[in-house]
C-alpha cells in the first residue's frame, strides 16, 4: 500500500480516518454518559448549596457516590459555579488539554517533524483508545493526573529539578495510587522531588481537612477501608492483580496473602527495573514502568485507568520497537476483556477476561530501557565531564582540513578528544476525534446490555 505523499492525499486519509473514528464510536462501544462527571458534581452540588456531606451524596437512582480523597472534592469545588451542561463541556475541555499535554510531552518531538498530518493521525488513533474514550466520556480525571505526573518527569529531565514533585504530590492527594510515583523519586535518590511531592500531598490533605473536617475524619478512618465502597473486585473490568484473584476465586473471596505476596513480587521486579533505568539516565522508561506498576498493584484498576500505559507507547515508539507498540495498542482498542462479562471462569476467562492485565505485565518485565539514553524527554543539563573523556597528554593530531573554499584551503587544525563534549543526546518520540452518540447511564457497558448492578469507576477511593 503506497502511503500518501502530497498533503491533499494526506487531507483525505485522515478525513477518511475520521469517518471511521466516528462510525465505530458511535456504533459499537456505548458511551458512558458522563457517569462519573455526575457524581463529581452532584458531590459538590450537595455539598455548596444543600448543606449535605460528601460522602452520603448518591447519584438519582443508583448507589453510587463520591470516594475519593476529601481533598478530590476541594479540588472541584469551581463545579458549584456552574450548571451541569457547563460543567461537562469544561470537564471535556479539561481532558482533552490533557491529553494533548500528555502527547507533546511523550511524541511531541517525532510528531513535529510531520506536522498537522501526524498530530492528526494520533488524534484519530488516541479516540479508538479504550482507555481514553472511556476516561473521556465518564468525565473522569485520569488524564489530568498523569499529565501532572508528566510534568514533574520533564522537570527532572529539562533542569528544573527544584520545581519536581508538586505535581505528583497533587495528584497523590487527589487519589492514592500516584502516591507510588514518590516512591520512585525516593529510589533515584532524589530526596529534595520526593519531599517536595510528599509536603504538596501534605499540605494539600490539610486543606482538606480545614475545609471539610468531618468528611476527612470519616474518609480516613472509615471510607478508605471500607471495601464495600469500592466495588466488586471480581468485575471483568478491574484489570488489575486483584481482579484476575478475585475472578478466579469467584464466588469467594481472593486469598489478602496471596495478594499481597504477589504485589510484593511485582513492586520487587518495579523496583529492580526502575532502578536500572533512572541509572542509564533513562526517566522516560522509569516513569512508564511506574505507571505500569501502579495499575497492577491497585486493588481496583478500571479499564479507563490504563491510560497511564499510555508513557509505555512512547518508550517502545522511541526504542525502535513500533510493532509491538501496534499489537499493544490494537489489543487496548478490541474491548476483548468485555466479551467475558457474564462468566470469566475457566482457562478462556483466565486469559481473555484479564487481557489488558497480562499486557501491562508483559510491559512491566519487558519494556526497553535505553542504556544510550536516547528516551528522554528532551536535553538534559549535563556537564561536559559526563560526556567529555579526560584530556588527553599526548600531543594533539594535526587534521588536514580538505574542501573548504577560498583561501581556507589547505589549512590545518589541531584536534584534541574533547571534540565528544559538543555531541547532544536527542530523543524523539513517535489524540481524538471526538464523536457523538446516544449516552448511557451504564457506567462500564461496552458492547453488552446493561448490567443489573453497573460498576462505575468514580466510587473507589483506590483508583
Amino acid at each position: 500500500m503506497r502511503l500518501p505523499r502530497t498533503d491533499r492525499e494526506r487531507l483525505l486519509l485522515v478525513l477518511a480516518l475520521a469517518v471511521t473514528v466516528t462510525v465505530f464510536t458511535a456504533t459499537v462501544p456505548l458511551l458512558r454518559g458522563w457517569f462519573d462527571l455526575r457524581v463529581y458534581y452532584g458531590t459538590v452540588d450537595t455539598w455548596v448549596h444543600h448543606g449535605g456531606r460528601i460522602y452520603d451524596y448518591r447519584v438519582p437512582g443508583t448507589a453510587y457516590g463520591f470516594t475519593y480523597p476529601p481533598f478530590a472534592a476541594v479540588s472541584m469545588l469551581p463545579m458549584a459555579l456552574l450548571g451541569l451542561h457547563a460543567a461537562i463541556t469544561a470537564a471535556l475541555l479539561l481532558n482533552l488539554s490533557a491529553l494533548g499535554a500528555v502527547v507533546r510531552m511523550t511524541a511531541g518531538p517525532l510528531l513535529r517533524r510531520h506536522g498537522w498530518y501526524g498530530w492528526a493521525l494520533t488524534g484519530c488513533a488516541l479516540a479508538l483508545f479504550e482507555p481514553v474514550r472511556d476516561t473521556v466520556s465518564f468525565g473522569q480525571v485520569n488524564l489530568v493526573l498523569l499529565a501532572l505526573v508528566l510534568t514533574d518527569a520533564r522537570l527532572l529531565t529539562t533542569g528544573r529539578a527544584r520545581w519536581a514533585g508538586i505535581g505528583i504530590g497533587l495528584a497523590a492527594a487527589v487519589k492514592l495510587t500516584p502516591a507510588l510515583f514518590i516512591g520512585l523519586l525516593l529510589l533515584a535518590g532524589r530526596r529534595r522531588a520526593a519531599g517536595v511531592a510528599t509536603a504538596v500531598a501534605g499540605a494539600a490533605t490539610a486543606l482538606a481537612v480545614w475545609i471539610a473536617p468531618d468528611a476527612s475524619r470519616f474518609y480516613w478512618s472509615e471510607a478508605l477501608w471500607d471495601t464495600r465502597r469500592i466495588g466488586r473486585t471480581a468485575y471483568v473490568s478491574n484489570q488489575s492483580l486483584q481482579g484476575v484473584l478475585a475472578r478466579l476465586a469467584a464466588p469467594g473471596e481472593p486469598s489478602r496473602v496471596v495478594w499481597l505476596m504477589v504485589v510484593l513480587l511485582v513492586l520487587a521486579v518495579w523496583a529492580w527495573r526502575a532502578r536500572r533505568a533512572v541509572a542509564v539516565g533513562d526517566w522516560w522508561a522509569a516513569f512508564a514502568l511506574t505507571g505500569l506498576t501502579a495499575c497492577l498493584v491497585s486493588p481496583i484498576t478500571w479499564v479507563h485507568h490504563l491510560v497511564w500505559l499510555l508513557p509505555s507507547f512512547a518508550v517502545l515508539v522511541r526504542t525502535g520497537h513500533a510493532r509491538v507498540a501496534g499489537a499493544v495498542y490494537a489489543v487496548l482498542c478490541t474491548s476483548v476483556v468485555w466479551l467475558w462479562f457474564d462468566d470469566a471462569s475457566g482457562v478462556d476467562g483466565f486469559v481473555g477476561g484479564s487481557a489488558y492485565v497480562w499486557v501491562t505485565l508483559g510491559l512491566l518485565l519487558w519494556l526497553p530501557v535505553d542504556d544510550a539514553g536516547q528516551t528522554r524527554f528532551g536535553p538534559t543539563n549535563r556537564s561536559t565531564s559526563d560526556t567529555a573523556p579526560a584530556p588527553s597528554t599526548a600531543a594533539p593530531r594535526i587534521v588536514q582540513v580538505s574542501g573548504q573554499p577560498g583561501p581556507l584551503s589547505g589549512v590545518t587544525v589541531a584536534a584534541t578528544g574533547t571534540d565528544a563534549a559538543t555531541r547532544t543526546d536527542a530523543g524523539a518520540s513517535g489524540p481524538a476525534c471526538a464523536t457523538g452518540r446516544a449516552a448511557t447511564s451504564e457506567p462500564t457497558g461496552v458492547t453488552r446490555p446493561a448490567a443489573p448492578k453497573p460498576q462505575s469507576s468514580s466510587e473507589r477511593a483506590s483508583s
